[in-house]
């Protein structure tokens, strides 16, 4: 038999068999094989990937350790994931609860502001398509000019509408200008008006937490890092958040600086849900960062961080 056809017959007998519920006795007759080598090649599916056995374990919090955030930060809104036998499923498990949990409040939302990043595409796409046409996705930041970005050229607020059968708005200009007067200009442009109308409506908003690698990640912004920070130093960035680099005290380092083009800080904290989803322990001193500023009202995350943060904390 050559491979074509006996991947095919692989293919035909696991369908049979984890599909249709087909007993092996049965698959016998209908191929003419005998039931051991029936069993051989159900194990030679798995063994080839044809076949792929997901078991969805329960996602549980860890109720002591959230209590202990809510009386360190102050932040009645954290979930704290119980982590697994290994990090795909931890991170996986972070994913399918955030999506969850944002969803619901989307739902009750009327305008809802998107960043970008790997964790928010990755929320995104766990989301189950629910209509809900009475929304509306704004993006309230320029674009970060990740041009090897996993989502390709579609925007995220266009991928989350989808996902509801919602409106959203873009807002076509980059993460930083430095000319001041180009900034100015801009912002008063037509084509930037419906976004900007929306930013003062924001009723939640989701994000992930950058770092200053993230930011050097992308050559434009590595090559004006200095424009960026303005008067402060790299060394005292803990993390960046809605695009601007703060300290590990959650206070933000270039207030009398700010070259990001889109919402106003002052805006973007009134917005009176603000969730941000934390999976890799490597940010653990930006989480801590943004909760000693209260910068966020929401967040999710795992064991591993949250017990690295609390340490952190104490040190």
């Amino acid at each position: 038999m050559n491979d074509m056809k006996h991947r095919r017959l692989l293919i035909d007998i696991a369908r049979d068999y984890y599909l249709s519920k087909i007993t092996i006795a049965q698959i016998s007759d209908k191929y003419n094989v005998s039931r051991y080598l029936i069993s051989k090649y159900l194990d030679e599916a798995l063994a080839n990937g044809l076949v792929k056995i997901n078991i969805n374990t329960p996602v549980e919090r860890n109720l002591v350790l959230e209590a202990k955030f809510k009386a360190a930060f102050h932040l009645d809104h954290i979930y704290i994931i119980k982590d697994t036998d290994t990090t795909s499923d931890d991170e996986h498990h972070i994913i399918e609860f955030a999506a969850e949990t944002i969803q619901q409040r989307i739902l009750q939302s009327r305008v809802v502001g998107v960043t970008w990043g790997s964790t928010v595409l990755s929320v995104i796409d766990s989301f189950q398509a629910t209509p809900h046409d009475d929304l509306l996705f704004t993006q309230f930041m320029g674009d970060n000019l990740k041009t090897n970005a996993a989502h390709g050229s579609a925007p995220l607020v266009q991928k989350a509408a989808a996902k509801f059968g919602a409106q959203y708005m873009t807002l076509p200009a980059p993460l930083y200008l430095f000319n001041d007067q180009t900034h100015q200009l801009l912002a008063q442009e037509a084509a930037m008006a419906p976004a900007f109308a929306q930013f003062d409506q924001m009723d939640t908003l989701f994000t992930g937490i950058g770092t200053l690698a993230s930011l050097d990640s992308i050559p434009v912004w590595k090559m004006n890092q200095s424009a960026i920070l303005g008067t402060a130093t790299a060394d005292q960035v803990a993390g960046l958040l809605y695009g601007r680099p703060y300290d590990l005290n959650g206070r933000m380092l270039n207030t009398e600086h700010d070259k990001l083009f889109g919402a106003r800080l002052a805006t973007i904290m009134q917005v009176p849900v603000r969730f941000a989803v934390v999976k890799n322990k490597f940010k653990s001193q930006a989480l801590l960062g943004a909760l000693r500023g209260q910068l966020l009202t929401d967040v999710i995350t795992d064991e591993a961080v949250a017990n690295r943060v609390l340490q952190e904390n104490q040190a």
